[in-house]
Order: structure tokens, then C-alpha cells, then sequence
């Protein structure tokens, strides 16, 4: 015996699918934000990251200026560091990242962040690995003014 759909039945479907779509709907809209918000932080904005080797000989402390954002951190051996630049970066933008460890030798570079990431990686001493075979973008890197040491 086959079922057979009345015109009741019908409307009774059409208002289950039209319930489950309106309730659906703002669930689906805000998982697509959310994916939006991610990939804006993590691949659409500019950035720069710093790594410091696992071999370090003690935790450095860092502070990160990117055209007046600025906050302070610690960067433990082996641990890394990122942050983001402006979509629609002007000629007065700049990103600064200044580190030392607790002799208290005081380092300084500007980065120019790339659009997928600009890597700079420090070695067990503290200083940007620009050793043959490192990943450093060291072509992004520009010593500070008031910096002695070499990038």
C-alpha cells in the first residue's frame, strides 16, 4: 500500500522546511563570520613572527610597536611570536620589534610584514639567525636607528 501525500501534508512539510531553514539560517551566517574573522587575522592581514630557537639559553623579553599598538611579552626558548599590520598599510606605517634578555643587551629591528607572513628567527644566543640554510626573511628586515647591533 503506498502512502499518499494529501494537500494537508504538504503544508505540513513546507512549514518543517521553512521552520528548519529560519532556524538554520543564523546558525549557518554566523559559522561563515567566524571563518571570515580567522582567515582575516591569521592569512588576509600582513604579519610578522619571531621564533626563537628551542635551544635558547634564557626567556627573552619583547616588546612589539606596530605604529603605536604596542604591548610587551616574554618569549620563552623554543616558544614564537606574531603579530598583524594593516590591510591598507600608509607611507607613516611601521612595525617594530625590540627584544633583549636579562643581561639587558637591547636589539631592534623594523619588520615589513608580507601578506603570508614575514618569519625572522632568533638563534640560542637571541640573535636573528641569517646563518646559510636559515628561513629568515631577512630581506624584510631593517635595523632600528638607534640599534648597535646587527640584525
Amino acid at each position: 500500500m503506498a502512502l499518499k501525500t494529501t494537500p494537508a501534508s504538504k503544508i505540513f512539510l513546507l512549514c518543517i522546511a521553512w521552520t528548519l531553514g529560519i532556524c538554520l539560517f543564523p546558525v549557518l551566517l554566523l559559522a561563515l563570520i567566524l571563518l571570515l574573522v580567522i582567515l582575516w587575522k591569521a592569512y588576509i592581514l600582513p604579519n610578522a613572527t619571531v621564533h626563537y630557537d628551542k635551544n635558547g639559553t634564557e626567556e627573552l623579553r619583547y616588546i612589539w610597536n606596530v605604529q603605536h599598538r604596542i604591548y610587551k611579552g616574554r618569549l620563552p626558548p623554543g616558544a614564537s611570536t606574531t603579530d598583524q599590520g594593516f590591510l591598507f598599510p600608509d607611507e607613516k606605517f611601521f612595525m617594530m620589534f625590540d627584544w633583549q634578555n636579562k643581561d639587558g643587551r637591547p636589539r631592534c629591528v623594523y619588520i615589513t610584514p608580507s601578506w603570508f607572513g614575514t618569519h625572522m628567527y632568533l638563534n640560542a644566543n637571541g640573535d636573528i639567525d641569517h646563518s646559510e640554510g636559515s628561513a629568515t626573511d631577512s630581506d624584510r628586515l631593517k635595523p632600528c636607528p638607534s640599534d648597535t647591533a646587527r640584525p
